[in-house]
């Protein structure tokens, strides 16, 4: 490896060549080492954007990832162990519907999960609107929750696939962030070093999403569920809907609120549906459940027992947050409520989730940049979604609002993200594909 130069491996990837499992090795090493210099990875990175790569040039590279740190080790673990991850988008709390209800089904789950940047949400953040929740905890802590009471969602370690974490840095400011193998080594290698034997992927599709259209959604998904088998781990990938925001509510503690009312039988129906359809081929995937229909019937009624609700309250006490003041609504409240109506009558056609996550993102419920912090308390809550018949002046929905001089700019996003047509519409598919195990 001290004979290959950095600069041969680039011309070769550039020129449409294949690298070998070393290769990418040294590549990957030598970058987190500090001898193979930014400047060579950002164009390693854009020969990657141009090329692609090869499945086995991929499973080299993301076997390089997984290789820069630990791979959590679960073999202790009697229940299966299983991993989620959404791509993204607005509104999507399913993380905390349907990890208490998989966990409720005899599941352990580990979620590491990560924090809301651009129009999306993350997970994290929401949880941290609940008073001393802690998402920040050691692998002793972190075992020790899995053992009881079976699950957890914690922030992503830093400590697995630490070379993902530097190379996503350079590719975001290279402008290679929109390459489907880069994504999909950067997803599968975090979820292959969590050490989980069955992968369930949320791929979204649509304005609100990193893949804006289905075919794309179809062969990052694709691309994943491949990557899975080579690893030996038992992948499902969903292709799901976000042209427009998953449920009602948008930002922090109001999702928070609706995945409880969710887990206590009043969610919205989309949310709900998406949780049994996902939780029902993971189910599956792990052998809990003949196939997705059963399995998606089996925490159906788990939900209507109320025990995903119960997993859920003990995560959030053992992971220290205030029970209490869930329960009592006592999360962090907006100053200003103000509605969203709609300027004529007739039927919603769209309501353009990114936009709305934008809007959202303004009002601080989300970051542009890491270092940026969140108010738990700002969003939006809909009372229309696609299809729904309105009135001119009806309300579409209720923002909360904490700076009231940045309304003016989030209205006019919100009237850019709301068409109004004459004649009836339905809503898209919410799940588009199935695939995988």
């Amino acid at each position: 490896m001290r004979d290959m130069r950095a600069v041969d491996l680039i011309a070769r990837k550039r020129e449409g060549g294949e690298l070998t499992g070393e290769e990418m090795e040294h590549l990957v090493r030598g970058f987190l080492e500090g001898t193979v210099a930014d400047y060579q990875m950002a164009a390693f990175l854009m020969a990657v954007c141009f090329r692609g790569m090869s499945p086995r040039e991929l499973t080299a590279y993301t076997a390089a990832l997984v290789a820069s740190g630990p791979v959590l080790d679960w073999s202790d673990q009697v229940k299966p162990v299983v991993d989620k991850h959404s791509s993204g988008g607005v509104g999507d709390k399913t993380t905390l519907v349907l990890v208490p209800l998989l966990a409720a089904a005899g599941l352990a789950v580990p979620k590491m999960s990560g924090r809301s940047l651009g129009h999306t949400g993350g997970t994290v953040d929401k949880l941290e609107s609940i008073p001393g929740f802690k998402t920040e905890l050691d692998g002793a802590a972190l075992r020790e929750l899995i053992r009881d009471p079976g699950l957890a969602v914690v922030g992503q370690s830093r400590e697995l696939a630490p070379a993902d974490g530097v190379i996503y840095s350079l590719r975001d400011v290279t402008a290679t962030v929109e390459s489907i193998p880069l994504i999909a080594a950067s997803i599968m290698s975090k979820k292959i070093a969590s050490g989980a034997q069955v992968i369930l992927l949320d791929v979204k599709a649509g304005r609100g999403a990193f893949m804006k259209t289905p075919e794309q959604a179809v062969e990052l998904a694709e691309t994943m569920v491949e990557l899975g088998r080579r690893f030996n781990r038992r992948t499902v990938a969903l292709v799901t809907d976000m042209s427009q925001p998953l449920g009602r509510a948008v930002g922090n503690a109001l999702e928070v609120y609706e995945a409880v009312e969710t887990l206590q039988g009043e969610g919205p129906p989309d949310l709900v549906e998406l949780v049994l359809q996902l939780g029902g081929h993971l189910l599956a995937a792990a052998g809990k459940a003949s196939g997705p229909a059963e399995g998606a019937a089996l925490l159906e009624e788990l939900l209507q027992k109320g025990e995903g609700w119960r997993k859920f309250a003990a995560m959030v006490k053992a992971q220290g947050g205030d029970l209490k003041a869930l329960e009592e609504r006592r999360l962090p409240e907006a100053r200003f409520l103000i509605p969203w109506e709609a300027p004529r009558e007739g039927y919603i056609h769209s309501l353009k989730a990114d936009l709305i996550g934008r809007a959202a993102a303004l009002m601080g419920a989300g970051r542009s940049r890491k270092e940026e912090a969140i108010d738990p308390a700002v969003g939006l809550v809909l009372d229309k979604k696609v299809g729904d018949p309105v009135d001119a002046g009806e309300r579409v929905g209720l923002l909360h609002l904490n700076q009231r001089e940045k309304l003016p700019e989030v209205t006019a996003l919100l009237d850019r993200a709301l068409v109004i047509q004459e004649q009836p519409v339905q809503a898209p598919p919410l799940v588009q594909r199935a695939l995988g195990f």
